[in-house]
């Protein structure tokens, strides 16, 4: 007989989708919440919350996967936690509706207030090949299976004896030139080399590593000064990076890369490695949604974090982070928004909580500032660059300052350990260079052993000719 699952029958604030605004948005209110009677309720496909900025060094194997996310069901005790998606919400009528990530029955959940944290995912656009071919780096199994993929391709073309296929698994190809795509090509061009050390069967001047950007320069979150000193960095590394070239096919794995905007070719070759990292987009869920959205498809908000419409504020419905058109009264993006990154995702939900808590009680609430203190990269190992309330960094100081941000950004002090400890691990034994195999189906050595062996074919019957050489011999034997 099945059973149907219960859920609390107390007000609930329920948090649509976990990160950086979900997490902390929870961990903020759970206890307050519990204490007036009522409960937080997150609901996220995922069981836990991955922590974006720490996906170039899990790619790169300078830190464990799962020391890059945070458990909910660890740290969210006082959450009730629900894993699936919010696939439509009336908030006219204050119910969700949930599909289990299991693929059981959705269903409808009534809630008093609700936080639209669902983030953002990857934004791609229509090319030939590349859902075929390509790989994002926006969770953490895609760094995973991108760490694995590399070395793994790496090993395959030490043992390749055919030119082209072996130039194909050496050639890496990364599209996007802002952080999320500089760190990728850099990480992984540092592990490359690490792992290419080892192997006497590959040279270095095999790797290929192109960097793809459409835009005239990289990297808009930091000074153009700085931005021409990276693409120096990274082609004193062997990176080619080309600049004003968009990808136009990925089919088979053979890439057309085009000049802008003139459209002409530029490159065409074959690559085994394609990795998308040019922009994310608002979750597309909210436009399942009774809520406003604006134009780049995001939740409308004011400066409070409560979600706004044509008639002003809309009681009971809060947004932050990527899904949400935040205000930023300090500047922002051109349309005078919050730009969608972790520093504002992780103020903004602590300003949410409390202004959601101070709501309760008819208390005043207060707008969201906050400055941008800068931006923090690392390139690989004593390598980076950073630009910190206004003074520019580059090279191991910057890495520094990658690493310390980074490391105390971290949610959880217990998260905070590992990921600090992954780092004393490697400084003293460097980076970790072991692949993964067969992760995809790790059955695959049982249902081997657990099958029986095909029997044996069995032996064809003497041919007559078989019997010529032995009379041969009697002949000859005779004739002496």
């Amino acid at each position: 007989m099945a059973i149907t699952p219960t859920f609390s029958a107390r007000p609930r604030v329920l948090v649509v989708g976990g990160g950086y605004v979900g997490l902390y948005t929870a961990l903020n209110l759970q206890k307050k919440i519990a204490k007036s009677g009522g409960i937080v309720t997150l609901v996220d496909p995922l069981p836990y919350m991955t922590y974006q900025p720490f996906l170039p060094e899990v790619a790169g194997g300078n830190i464990e996967a799962r020391h890059a996310v945070v458990s909910y069901r660890r740290h969210l005790k006082q959450t009730e936690l629900i894993q699936g998606s919010v696939t439509s919400i009336d908030h006219v009528n204050r119910t969700a509706v949930i599909a289990p990530v299991d693929g059981a029955t959705p269903f409808e959940l009534p809630y008093h207030d609700v936080v639209m944290a669902a983030g953002a995912v990857t934004r791609t656009f229509p090319i030939k090949g590349l859902a075929e071919s390509g790989i994002g780096l926006k969770t953490i199994e895609e760094a995973v299976a991108l760490r694995n993929q590399v070395l793994s391709l790496i090993e395959q073309a030490s043992t390749e004896s055919d030119a082209e296929t072996r130039k194909r698994h050496l050639t890496f190809v990364v599209v996007g030139g802002g952080f999320a795509g500089i760190e990728t090509i850099a990480e992984l061009e540092d592990m490359a080399r690490a792992a290419v050390k080892l192997n006497d069967r590959i040279d270095q001047s095999e790797l290929r590593f192109v960097l793809v950007e459409a835009m005239g320069r990289i990297m808009p979150e930091v000074t153009e000064k700085q931005a021409l000193w990276v693409v120096e960095h990274l082609r004193s590394r062997g990176v080619e990076v080309l600049l004003n070239t968009s990808l136009d096919n990925a089919e088979e794995k053979n890439l057309k890369l085009i000049n802008l905007p003139d459209k002409t070719v530029a490159q065409q070759f074959d690559a085994d490695t394609l990795i998308w990292t040019a922009g994310v987009m608002a979750n597309p869920m909210v436009r399942s949604t009774d809520f406003p959205l604006e134009p780049r498809g995001r939740v409308s908000t004011n400066v409070n974090l409560q979600i706004t419409g044509e008639f002003g504020v809309i009681d009971n419905a809060w947004a932050a982070g990527d899904v949400a058109a935040v205000p930023d009264v300090t500047g922002g993006l051109p349309d005078g928004t919050c730009v969608p990154n972790a520093q504002h995702a992780l103020r903004q939900a602590k300003r949410l909580a409390n202004n959601l808590w101070a709501s309760r009680f008819n208390k005043p609430l207060k707008g969201y500032k906050h400055k941008n203190l800068g931006a923090v990269a690392g390139f690989g190992e004593w390598k980076g660059v950073a630009k910190i309330m206004g003074i520019q960094l580059k090279g191991a100081p910057a890495w520094i300052a990658h690493r310390g941000y980074h490391g105390l950004a971290m949610p959880t002090v217990e998260r905070k350990f590992r990921v600090i400890t992954d780092w004393v691990v490697s400084f003293f034994a460097g980076r970790d260079l072991a692949q993964l195999e067969f992760l995809d189906n790790p059955r695959n050595a049982f249902v081997s052993a657990a099958t029986p062996a095909a029997k044996p074919a069995a032996k064809p019957a003497d041919a007559p000719a078989a019997a010529a050489p032995v009379e041969k011999k009697e002949e000859a034997v005779a004739s002496k």
